[in-house]
């Protein structure tokens, strides 16, 4: 292990922020001011390298008080974690929302992904970009998806301090854009969540009920509307009945792989290595979904006590909540409904009683879609660059730290509690007979009402938009988001489940549904999917790494070329697209091919 430190040195608040977090040091080797300490032996590092997990939290408190990560707070976090600090500054620069290098305070994020995009976020960025010049003291950041899809075009400020201050602006004109980046505090709140839930109030809601109409800050009125009904037929039922409850259901994982959820809670369950860990995947950074921001913000102690189910069935009595460094709303949400559940007993040693304990910890993320992917997410935790790890072993068998881990995204956590409330036949009987129970759908771009719209499994693509109020010459939809692929407004009739849009030839992945009118420039739209991939891509793997760059340069040659040289590119397109499909090592390489390749297939993109 090269331990190899610069001579640089933190100023008294980056050393701050991170004492903020670690504690003060305990020797002249951690950074202490000791004159008398020997620097040729190093005190403790084992216990200080057991804590490498702590390294992006750390990151995060030199980015959030100071703006950006230098060489001096990056050595003194590394003294303090006994972490290389090579190693430190690849997991540093692995992430968009950190910088290694001097910039204002505040930064202002603007996102240019599909549905800004579509509704103008090019002339938002050109207008925030003049106001905001040099010497404004923000620095404007293009960015990809905040998770804002609902309300395009979308900005978020972060001003670094003690504390970090954020606004939101969305959807965003250049005068709250830059209201929001020069003085947060005076931004306009944000609406409530239920503004993005069309259907609010309405009886047939399962999933989105309570949204708009309890509290999310009162553990009262969670209670009062039902709430730790489905705990407490949990310690009725015992792990093996949960389990079984869970499997009967059909329940499957609701963030794109439909992965059976009571086969692979029963796999990490029976594992006998221990301890067991819980991981609830809060990082939807694929662009065009929004329904766990929203689930977050709107019905937060839904998602703990639906961690403390799955929690309980699986034998882990530690889970962690990796949530999109984007989401400053719902960090604050769940971090209050945290607090509140374990001062109340529904958290801690002794959960309602039952002589189980178990505890929430939030990891927030830095601004990385491949951390969607679960081993990555894993690696983001313990303090490395989140890059996928080669599959067998499976996180069931060795996960996060090594050990037995079951994750679930949010929206298939907080399915488990309609499944012990209502019973798994009663839960079976929504949807169709291989998806089933109800589903949430993230809609946006040309449609009258965007939002999250909770339908049963087997309603058709026209019966969702027709919800939304799909606008005039529709002229595609996405389906997925980037990775998931076009089809035409003569197919309407796919039947919106996992089996249904398979056979169409196409994917229902998260959830995304995104409309698209025919004043979208169809071949701007599918560049700005290659450079997503392109940027979003860890580079690990050559296929993924090279490929993303090939697919971005070549869709760039067909927008200027037509005839027999755009041919040669697309012939090129299909070639590359098979190898990042072929050979990838996770999802983001597989799937980077799939909307491009639609487009072109379904939609006759480039004739």
């Amino acid at each position: 292990m090269d331990l190899h430190f610069g001579d640089s040195k933190p100023t008294d608040d980056e050393r701050a922020a991170v004492d903020a977090l670690l504690g003060p040091p305990e020797s002249s080797w951690e950074g202490a001011d000791r004159s008398d300490a020997d620097l040729r032996w190093a005190r403790g590092g084992r216990a200080a390298r057991d804590r490498r997990d702590l390294l992006l939290p750390g990151l995060h408190a030199i980015n959030d008080r100071i703006g950006w990560i230098s060489e001096g707070a990056l050595d003194y976090l590394c003294r303090r974690l006994t972490v290389p600090p090579a190693e430190a500054y690849g997991v540093a620069t692995f992430y968009a929302l950190f910088s290694v290098g001097p910039r204002p305070a505040t930064v202002l994020h603007v996102c240019t992904d599909l549905a800004c995009a579509a509704a103008g976020a090019s002339d938002l960025c050109a207008g925030v970009e003049a106001r905001l010049g040099p010497g404004s003291g923000v620095h404007v950041e293009r960015g990809p998806c905040l998770g804002l899809c609902e309300r395009a075009p979308a900005a978020l400020a972060i001003k670094a301090g003690d504390p970090v201050r954020t606004a939101v602006s969305a959807p965003a004109t250049v005068r709250e854009a830059v209201l929001a980046a020069s003085a947060p505090d005076s931004a306009p709140q944000e609406p409530p969540a239920a503004t993005a839930v069309p259907q609010a109030g309405r009886d047939h809601l399962v999933l989105l009920k309570r949204v708009g109409a309890v509290d999310p800050s009162s553990l009262d009125d969670y209670r009062a509307a039902g709430g730790y009904t489905a705990l407490r037929r949990a310690f009725e039922l015992g792990p093996a009945g949960v389990i079984r409850e869970i499997t009967d259901s059909g329940l499957v994982g609701r963030g794109g792989a439909a992965f059976p959820t009571g086969r692979k809670w029963q796999a990490t369950a029976s594992r006998p290595d221990h301890p067991h860990y819980l991981v609830c995947n809060a990082d939807e950074s694929e662009p065009g979904t929004f329904k766990d921001r929203v689930i977050m913000e709107g019905d937060p102690y839904a998602l703990v006590e639906a961690m403390t189910v799955a929690a309980y069935a699986t034998g882990a009595h530690q889970g962690f909540v990796y949530l999109r460094g984007e989401y400053p709303r719902a960090l604050r949400r769940l971090r209050h409904a945290i607090d509140q559940a374990r001062a109340r007993g529904f958290l801690g040693d002794d959960v309602l009683g039952q002589g189980h304990a178990f505890d929430i910890e939030i990891r927030r993320g830095a601004g990385a879609y491949v951390c969607g992917e679960e081993t990555a997410l894993f690696n983001s935790i313990e303090g490395h660059r989140g890059e996928p790890r080669s599959k067998p072993p499976f996180p069931v068998e060795k996960g996060l730290f090594g050990k037995p881990t079951v994750e679930n995204n949010v929206e298939t956590l907080i399915n488990v509690l309609p499944v012990l409330t209502m019973g798994a036949p009663a839960y079976a009987a929504i949807g169709t007979e291989s998806s089933t129970g109800p589903k949430l759908f993230c809609v946006s771009g040309s449609v009258e009402r965007p939002g999250i719209y909770e339908l049963p499994f087997g309603a058709t693509l026209g019966d969702l938009l027709a919800e939304a109020g799909v606008r005039d010459r529709l002229r595609a939809v996405l389906l997925g988001g980037a990775a998931g692929g076009f089809v035409r407004p003569d197919e309407l009739d796919i039947p919106l489940t996992f089996e249904g849009t398979r056979e169409a030839g196409t994917t229902l992945g998260s959830g995304v549904v995104m409309a698209f009118d025919d004043t979208v420039p169809l071949p701007r739209l599918l560049l700005r999917i290659a450079e997503f991939f392109r940027d979003e891509s860890c580079g690990q793997c050559v296929p993924c790494r090279v490929g993303t760059v090939r697919q971005q340069e070549a869709l760039h040659r067909i927008v200027a070329r037509t005839g027999a040289a755009a041919a040669d590119d697309i012939a090129l397109l299909r070639e590359v697209g098979r190898a990042m499909r072929d050979a990838s090592i996770c999802g983001l390489g597989q799937t980077a091919w799939n909307a491009v390749e639609s487009a072109i297939d379904r939609l006759g993109a480039y004739e």
